[in-house]
């Protein structure tokens, strides 16, 4: 294990799998629209972290109306999405940082992005860019760059912390530096860092910006 300190004028924080243990929740939804639709769950399953629903529904299932099964996924994600756990160590964080410090980037909705913060027990951020306020979606890096330009900042400015291989390569294509939170293995080698949960990070808001001290994964996480 080796410890790494990084600097960051904000932190751009994606949600699922990496405030919140969601997972299994995620899963569930996605395998009742797929036996709604009759549809095999294998491939949605194969792709549905960290990619927003409408780039899910495009390539799987296109023939079907958007807005409606948007609407559907949203109503299945808050009826069924299961208990809102936060990852460990976050909630103590989140409620330590400064508002204008961090901002939510999820492929979710906005909607349920903050049904989900308040079921974890986590703040709501000051910013949030959802998959409903941008064209492209997660791996393509107008997420994070839209958060960066509303919060006036340069993209290498920000921090990024994500889970999945798409926030991941969003993050890396905006600009910003990323550190992986979980997973078996290091998703990209242009990671700055690689957490297995928030209990080894350390933050200090400082007249310059934020400093950041983790405690970095250096082996895989067990399965």
């Amino acid at each position: 294990m080796s410890v790494i300190v990084l600097r960051a004028k904000a932190l751009l924080l994606d949600m699922d799998g990496t405030l919140i243990k969601s997972t299994a929740g995620v899963e569930t939804v996605w395998r009742q629209w797929c036996q709604h639709h009759g549809l095999a769950p294998e491939p949605v399953l194969a792709m549905c972290h960290g990619v927003r629903a409408r780039e899910i529904i495009e390539a799987l299932a296109p023939w079907l109306d958007m807005e409606q099964e948007m609407a559907r996924l949203d109503e299945l994600e808050l009826r069924h999405g299961g208990v809102a756990e936060p990852i460990e160590g976050v909630s103590a964080l989140l409620h330590g940082l400064p508002a204008a410090r961090w901002a939510l980037v999820t492929s979710a909705s906005k909607r349920v992005a903050r049904g989900r913060l308040t079921d974890a027990g986590l703040p709501q951020p000051g910013l949030m860019v959802g998959g409903d306020d941008v064209v492209r979606g997660k791996p393509d890096p107008e997420p994070y760059l839209l958060a960066a330009t509303r919060l006036g900042l340069d993209p290498a400015d920000c921090l990024v912390f994500e889970d999945a291989p798409a926030g991941i390569a969003s993050a890396l294509q905006a600009g910003c530096r990323v550190v992986q939170v979980g997973g078996t293995r290091l998703h990209h080698d242009r990671a700055s860092g690689w957490i297995p949960d928030w209990r080894r990070v350390q933050v200090t808001d400082e007249v310059e910006g934020l400093r950041l001290m983790l405690s970095e994964q250096c082996e895989p996480l067990p399965s």
